[in-house]
């Protein structure tokens, strides 16, 4: 497992970064881009560590609101997918349901929930759900759907009900295809708690960006995009090797991009 996490399969993104970093300055120096418009690269750096106290503790804030709606998000969305695939009278009601919130934009949500939950981490947390819910829900819902049907002709064989069936059949069956969707939710989890952070907080870095640009603090706000990113990158790469460790049996499908 190391070895598949060791150097080579840094080198890409790194070097990505890297060039992207090169572009964002030679962009700078050919165009003359105003400061308060495109900070360079070691403004951004210089922000990075003179406001790091500053930095941390809305970052903290805004990783209890994404890691709090992943977990959420991710247990509701997996309920939902069991109980679709146990009982046909809940999908025609449900399933109709799923479609037509996905067509809701979050930002309409956000001031519902603001108006309802207040400004505390609760309306933050619930975008965070909301964002994550659909991803894990409809995959884990085609995973169970595609149990192979020997599988489950074997298992009717050997006694087990319809119950024991969706879960120790039908649910390790569907882990792939479920995978697809937590990476998904990993990679969303962030957008839901920096939009409600945007309608309506005192804390977050959703905040401390929408502070920074009225202040014309760009150098700050483009520091708290990157401690955004990074943490939704660890928070992507930290639910990817759950997910290899969980599954060493399908590991080639559930390897990211390998």
């Amino acid at each position: 497992m190391l070895e598949k996490i060791a150097p080579g399969r840094l080198v890409r993104p790194v070097g990505a970064l890297v060039v992207l970093v090169a572009i964002w300055q030679l962009v700078l120096m050919l165009t003359g881009v105003p400061r308060y418009i495109l900070p360079s690269p070691t403004a951004v750096g210089s922000a990075l560590i003179e406001q790091r106290a500053l930095l941390a503790h809305h970052a903290g804030i805004t990783a209890i609101e994404i890691v709090a709606g992943l977990i959420g998000g991710i247990l509701l969305g997996l309920a939902t997918a069991l109980a679709l695939a146990r009982f046909r009278a809940l999908r025609r009601t449900l399933l109709p349901l799923l479609l037509i919130s996905q067509a809701i934009p979050l930002f309409a949500l956000a001031p519902i929930l603001m108006l309802w939950l207040g400004y505390g981490l609760g309306p933050k947390i619930l975008m965070a759900m909301v964002i994550i819910y659909f991803p894990v829900a409809s995959t884990g819902y085609d995973g169970l759907r595609q149990t192979p049907q020997g599988w489950l002709d074997l298992a009717r064989t050997f006694g087990l009900s319809r119950r024991q069936q969706l879960l120790k059949v039908q649910l390790p069956a569907a882990l792939p295809s479920l995978a697809s969707g937590l990476r998904m939710a990993a990679s969303a989890a962030p957008i839901g708690a920096v939009i409600g952070e945007w309608v309506g907080s005192s804390q977050g870095l959703g905040y401390l960006m929408l502070n920074a640009n009225a202040r014309l603090q760009i150098d700050l706000m483009f520091a708290a995009l990157v401690v955004l990113v990074a943490f939704a990158v660890l928070l992507y790469f930290g639910v990817d090797a759950a997910l290899r460790l969980s599954m060493p049996w399908h590991r080639d499908r559930v390897e990211s991009g390998s």
